[in-house]
This record gives structure tokens, sequence and C-alpha cells, in this order.
């Protein structure tokens, strides 16, 4: 997908269509998670420090993340793929290989080519954003030919033409070859593939170690024969938060592991799992990071449970000089939980329990409780992520512009109107509140949101 975070945000927004948008953490710690097109004619790259991006384009429309969206029309288009072939490997939400071969979807180069340009087309229609596609005989030069076709357009590596066609290109294309990689073949006078191949498979592996050395040495001629995998297993949930200031206090670092906790289990029971193993994540000050693990006598989903082991885990870990990480995870992932398998003996055995009804009773609070006071303070404590969706009570949907001094600013609009107006409010307005994503195209299915996770 071409800018993908980006490009879905600037169709879900008309006022952001032909201009500079950057998606990422918008803190002082934040990266850039992708650039528009726009964007990256000032120098805005993914992955670059977000106040580096600011002073390159300080026009840009700066968005936090909507990644339920995004993984909303991830799965359209990983659903197109999956019509082509079975052997689909993702890459990430927004990039796969498609073995074309297995099912006989594509059997020479013209078929190749005119499937290519169908799944661009129905990814247009059914998305209403663009892709880019990639054919060639081996996943690294099908990655190669897809970083060639952007934005939205389609490149056939003509069999035979491969080490013609590398041979110019600089090393960073190949996949594995990063900044480090790159400056230490550069100090060496290796510039180019041609250049690498003509080095040797010996010098490589003696400049860089024998897997790397053999195997980028194999890339420079073009040999790449790794299958399409197709997609593995979940093997955990999992979320994490950076802050924008280190953490302190002992009780806040406690009280966001509780959070993260919490965030967990919603995934997990988004999914329809439950796990065994519980992983607690802290990034101190001084960038080192410490894992702690507990594995229960049976899986959960229960947040309770999740909470006080991730609590308990906490107790061993030294946050002393503060903590810039925090992560939550649930690994050995079952379809069930211990306390299904319970219930259901306690069923059998005509066991009764009568808590349930007085759950219920105190989260309803009982008749004739009055919650104004308590539901304005929940309304003054939310938090409005610029670029989140938004619907006021007379002005209908929207998405926040920016929010700080106790004002949010709303542009309402939708994927399918034109440039709407832009309004403010005070933060503990009641008539505003979250709203979900609309669909990008007519008659698509909506997507569902439930944070934004890091």
């Amino acid at each position: 997908m071409d800018a993908f975070y980006a490009s879905a945000e600037q169709a879900s927004k008309p006022s952001l269509r032909g201009k500079a948008v950057v998606v990422g953490g918008l803190g002082p710690r934040g990266v850039v998670a992708t650039a528009s097109y726009e964007a990256r004619v000032f120098g805005v790259r993914s992955a670059m420090p977000m106040a580096q991006a600011r002073r390159l384009a300080p026009n840009a429309a700066y968005l936090v993340p909507r990644f339920g969206f995004y993984r909303a029309i991830s799965e359209q288009v990983m659903g197109l793929l999956h019509s082509l072939s079975p052997l689909v490997e993702p890459l990430s939400l927004d990039e796969a290989f498609v073995d074309l071969e297995t099912e006989g979807a594509a059997w020479d180069r013209a078929s190749a080519r005119l499937v290519g340009e169908k799944l661009r087309a129905d990814i247009r229609a059914v998305t209403g954003l663009t892709g880019s596609v990639g054919l060639a005989a081996s996943k690294m030069l099908a990655k190669i030919a897809s970083e060639e076709a952007k934005p939205d357009g389609l490149v056939l590596i003509e069999p035979g033409t491969e080490r013609a066609m590398l041979g110019p290109m600089s090393v960073r294309t190949l996949p594995g070859v990063g900044p480090a990689t790159g400056d230490h073949l550069r100090r060496a006078g290796i510039t180019t593939v041609d250049d690498l191949a003509e080095a040797g498979e010996d010098e490589l592996v003696r400049m860089l170690g024998k897997a790397h050395g053999h195997g980028l040495y194999a890339m420079a001629l073009a040999r790449d024969d790794r299958p399409v995998v197709a997609e593995r297993e979940t093997k955990s949930v999992s979320v994490e938060d950076t802050y924008d200031v280190d953490i302190h206090d002992r009780v806040r670092v406690g009280l966001e592991v509780q959070r993260l906790a919490d965030r967990c289990v919603r995934r997990l029971r988004e999914a329809g799992l439950s796990g065994r193993t519980i992983v607690l994540k802290v990034r101190r000050y001084d960038f080192s990071t410490l894992t702690r693990s507990e594995t229960l006598r049976g899986p959960t989903d229960d947040p309770g449970v999740v909470r006080e082991a991730a609590g308990r885990l906490l107790e061993s870990v030294d946050t002393t000089g503060g903590v810039r990480l925090l992560g939550v995870g649930v690994s050995g992932l079952a379809d069930f939980t211990q306390e299904d398998l319970f219930a259901q003996a306690a069923g059998a055995a005509g066991v009764v329990g009568d808590g349930v009804d007085h759950l219920v009773e105190e989260e309803r609070g009982g008749e004739g409780v009055d919650h104004s006071v308590e539901e304005q303070q929940v309304v003054a404590e939310r938090r409005w992520p610029s670029g989140h969706d938004v619907r006021h009570a007379e002005f209908g949907h929207g998405w926040v512009q920016g929010s700080g001094l106790g004002r949010v600013t709303v542009r309402f609009e939708t994927p399918r109107s034109e440039p709407g107006r832009v309004r403010t409010f005070r933060v503990d307005d009641l008539e505003l509140e979250p709203a979900e994503p609309l669909p990008l195209v007519a008659g698509g299915p909506g997507v569902s949101v439930d944070g934004v996770r890091t």
C-alpha cells in the first residue's frame, strides 16, 4: 500500500487531500510512522524523530495513528490477496508476499501482469486507496519491484534481466542492508550491487561474517529461493506505551501497568483468545530493557488475573531513575479459558453462584443515583488525540484538529463530504464524544477502534 497510514487519513479527511500529512507519535520522543508523498517532498521520512519532521514541514498536518482503522482496511486488502492464493505472507499491515503459482493464478508474464492490474483495481474499489505491485520470480525481487512501482504502479521484472537491473542499484536496495552495513561497505568502496558481486563471496564473508556474507553475495547474483510462507498463528498479544517524559513515581508506574493489562485483555477478548503466560516489559531511563514473565496454571482472559500477575512481575523490577516504556503481553495462547472449564464443571454439578447479580447491580449503581458529577469528571478526563474521530450532537461527525488549554478544535467532515467547517469546544462539552471511523467507500464496512496502540 502507498504511504498507507497517511493515505488512509487523507481519504477519510477531505480537507487533507493533496496536503502534507504526517502520522506518528506527537510527544517529544515521538517518531514518524508514515508521511504522505506531499510531506516527503520536504524530506520527512518514516522513523524520523517527530521534532525533526516538524522543523522540515512546519505546516503539515500531524496526526496520532488510528491503528484499529488501519487494521480494518488491512483485513480487506489481505482478503483480496487470499482470493488469489492460499500462500499469503504478510510482512506488516500494508505489505505481503503472494505466491501466484500455487493455484495457477498466473502461469506466464502476461497472466501475472493481468492479475497484478486487477488486484490494484480491486484494492482501489474496495478501500478507496492505492497499492503498488511488484511481480518477479523471487521474494527479494518482488519486493524491489514493488518499491520501484511506487506510488500507484506495477513493475514486472522480466526473467533473465534480474542481474542487469540490480547491478547499478545501491547496496541499500537489498534486504538486510541497513545504515550500519551500508556504511561499512561504503568504507570498503562497495556502493552498488555490482560492486558486491565483484567483491566475491569470500571477501564479503570476511567483512560481514559467514551468514550475512553468504546471503548478500547470493542476493547480489539475484539468487533467492525463500518460499512464501503462509500466515502463522498468533503467538502472543501485547500492548506497550512509550512516555514523553520518564516516569519516576512508582505508584504511577503501577497504575500504567494495570491500564496496559486491561488493554491487553481487551485485545485478547476481541480475538477470542486467552493465554497462560503474562509478560511485563520495562525500558528504563538508560534504554536498558527488562522482561519478566509468569506462567499461570491455565489460560485466562480475566483482566483481574492479568493485572495481578503483571503487578507481581513489576515488584521484581528496579525502576529507580525512571521508566521510558512499559508493555504487558500474554502468550501461550488458547481459544478457551480455565474459567470456562470450571463453569462447565460447576454447571454439570448443579453448583449455582449468587455473585453475578450483585456485580451487575453495583455496575448499574442502583436506581435513583445521580451520576451527573461522575459523568462530567469522565468527560473532562477524556483525551482528544489529533486526527481521531468524534461526533457532536448538533454538528455530526468530525475529527480532532487539535486540543489544548481546555479546548478542542474539530473539523466536521466525512470521507464523502466536501471539506468541512472548523469549530472549537470546551474539552468537557457533554455534546462531544469520541466516535468510530466511517467507511472510506460507500457501502463499505464500518470499523471499530479500541484506542491508540504503540
